[in-house]
């Protein structure tokens, strides 16, 4: 009987373990939701390197990005930035994101540092080819 009881108490210790860890994960997850700010950006690869139009969020409207041996760049609501003398200055009128962006062989590749749902991001795109993205990822261009 005691044998039982133990399998009883054990279950629901666990029961508890797991109701929590779900809980905690769900808390982050709005967390994080609720510290992204709305942008859009318009990415097109072309022979030289990566053209952005800031459509949404930006201090930008155009930015070309020319890349050496496909090395990535990174690039925040104000423009290109070397990432070790990111942007201090803050505008409410500007979502808050950082954001390292790459070509590749086949299209393009991103590293979301700051203000995104995304860590990593990477799509096919042939030259002239656009592909709209945002905090949450890939979006139609519309």
């Amino acid at each position: 009987m005691k044998a039982k009881s133990n399998f009883g108490n054990t279950i629901l210790g666990l029961s508890g373990v797991v109701c929590l860890l779900i809980a905690s994960h769900s808390l982050a997850q709005e967390q994080a939701a609720t510290d992204l700010e709305d942008f859009k950006v318009i990415v097109q690869k072309s022979p030289t390197g990566i053209s952005l139009q800031g459509v949404q969020g930006t201090a930008w409207s155009d930015l070309a990005v020319r890349l050496n041996n496909y090395q990535p760049q990174t690039i925040d609501e104000f423009g290109i930035i070397d990432i070790d003398r990111a942007s201090s200055g803050k505008d409410p009128e500007l979502a808050d994101f950082l954001f390292s962006i790459r070509k590749t062989e086949t299209g393009i590749e991103l590293i979301g540092l700051a203000g995104t749902a995304w860590a990593e991001l990477s799509f096919t795109l042939a030259e002239n080819e656009q592909q709209a993205i945002d905090q949450y990822g890939m979006v139609k261009l519309n």
